[in-house]
């Protein structure tokens, strides 16, 4: 009887899985107030990925409100922030999540530095972010401008506020929109 139990479970545990299949993965996300990690890290744990801050060289002020302005600042000059290291083997990967927070409607501008500087033509990318309030705006279609040799699949929105509660959406979004879940 307890060996029954026991492959039942094993069973059980390899029917209920939840890595993609024969895919690696990588979660790639920049978050300031911690939101977008929150999410990155779910993503991470749903399909058993690698993951990859994005640090700016130059840290962003802890004050919201001049962090407001500095991101409204680089938006307007259309500025390219570097960053610190780089995805290690990113050419190893099939599925790359990419993560960050919707700042003045669109992505941080430090995305673009990422997007414009990483090779990942013809990988399956997926975006996914946080907002306070303001919604998708144009997060994904500027990130769909960044991202034209990739095949691009459906992004995941939450409201930051949220994100520490999310992960039943989450894992509806990874299973029923993208079918990465078994």
């Amino acid at each position: 009887m307890k060996r029954n139990t026991l492959l039942l479970t094993f069973i059980l545990m390899i029917t209920m899985s939840t890595t993609l299949q024969a895919q690696k993965a990588l979660v790639v996300y920049f978050s300031w107030s911690g939101n977008t990690k929150m999410i990155a890290y779910q993503i991470k744990e749903f399909i058993n990925a690698d993951i990859f801050e994005i640090v700016p060289e130059k840290a962003y002020s802890t004050s919201y409100n001049i962090c407001v302005d500095e991101a409204k600042k680089e938006k307007e000059s259309n500025a390219r922030p570097a960053y610190l290291g780089s995805p290690k083997n990113i050419e190893s990967y099939d599925v790359i999540f990419i993560g960050f927070p919707n700042w003045w409607g669109t992505m941080p501008m430090v995305l673009n530095t990422f997007l414009e500087n990483t090779d990942l033509a013809g990988k399956t990318v997926i975006p996914f972010c946080t907002h306070g309030g303001g919604g998708v705006q144009q997060c994904f279609k500027d990130f769909q401008k960044q991202t034209t040799d990739c095949k691009t699949q459906k992004g995941f929105l939450v409201n930051g506020s949220s994100a520490w509660e999310a992960e039943p959406e989450v894992e509806k979004w990874l299973r029923n929109d993208l079918k990465l879940l078994k």
